[in-house]
């Protein structure tokens, strides 16, 4: 939805892209917001909770070392600072480590912990449509009402959108509705947007006219995503997003080449099993997450 070309870059060609700080940070901080709630009600305290961000860093750049890279000091000389182990400039991680913990605590001044008991974090959701579409993602959180009310809520770590901009992030949500429905047979009551950058919370009432709307957009998607793999006519399409784009210097838009496409050797193909993933899941981009 944000840009073919770009979708072809990350699904199709598997492009590398640089670590990036922003992403990674909502990374620690998701992570933390789900263990909040592995202890009793009782002991979830914004103490406990900023101690966690450097146990879930640490747990991630395990996983992915590369990520040392965003904190690797460079001096004029192109030297290395910091004196840390791996090149890791000490005072930049501090840093980076202290606004995560921030993000945190900042979450409590929206929410309350010691009142939730979330039905489901970090829930893997999947379901097929009639028309044999697969959509799936992963829900930050599902809670459900003593009266069986659900309401989805999302962690974002950005500042909330203008109102001109908010449709994208709603769309998520109401694609998560869209699956939750169709598994559970229920529309969610609410829909909730958590914004850390900013202290806001948006919520949504969806109906099912609304949910109903967004399948038929999926479709549609879906057969434009079709489309363009069989055609390899993936066009770029230029917005407010494209000065932190990694791929800039392949966009057409700025001058650049596309690599040669890796499926017009055999045209006309269905698509392999990781395109289709990814194609399921245009609708639930962050993030992130």
């Amino acid at each position: 939805m944000r840009c073919p070309l770009l979708y072809r870059f990350r699904v199709i060609d598997k492009l590398p892209e640089e670590p990036n700080a922003a992403a990674t940070r909502g990374t620690v901080v998701h992570a933390v917001l789900e263990r909040v709630f592995d202890v009793p009600a009782a002991r979830r305290s914004v103490r406990r909770a900023r101690s966690l961000v450097v146990g879930e860093w640490e747990r991630l750049l395990a996983k992915r070392p590369e990520l040392a890279r965003l904190f690797t000091g460079s001096g004029e000389d192109g030297g290395e600072e910091g004196g840390e182990e791996g090149g890791i400039d000490g005072a930049r991680l501090a840093e980076w480590l202290t606004g995560a913990e921030e993000l945190v605590e900042r979450w409590f001044s929206l929410e309350d912990p010691t009142r939730l008991e979330p039905a489901e974090r970090e829930l893997f959701v999947e379901t097929r449509l009639e028309s044999g579409l697969r959509l799936r993602g992963v829900i930050d959180r599902v809670d459900i009402a003593p009266t069986g009310e659900v309401r989805v809520v999302d962690y974002k770590t950005g500042k909330a959108p203008r109102s001109e901009f908010a449709g994208e992030a709603l769309f998520q949500m109401k694609f998560y509705a869209l699956v939750l429905w169709r598994l559970r047979g229920a529309v969610p009551r609410r829909l909730q947007l958590v914004y850390l950058g900013s202290g806001d919370v948006l919520t949504y009432d969806p109906q099912e006219a609304d949910l109903r709307s967004v399948e038929r957009k999926l479709l549609a998607l879906w057969d434009a995503i079709r489309h363009a793999t069989e055609t390899g006519d993936w066009r770029p399409r230029r917005g407010r997003l494209c000065d932190w784009c990694d791929h800039r210097a392949l966009c057409p838009e700025f001058g650049g080449t596309p690599p040669p496409y890796p499926l017009m050797i055999q045209p006309r193909l269905p698509l392999d099993d990781r395109a289709r993933a990814g194609a399921a899941e245009a609708g639930t981009a962050e993030g992130g997450g």
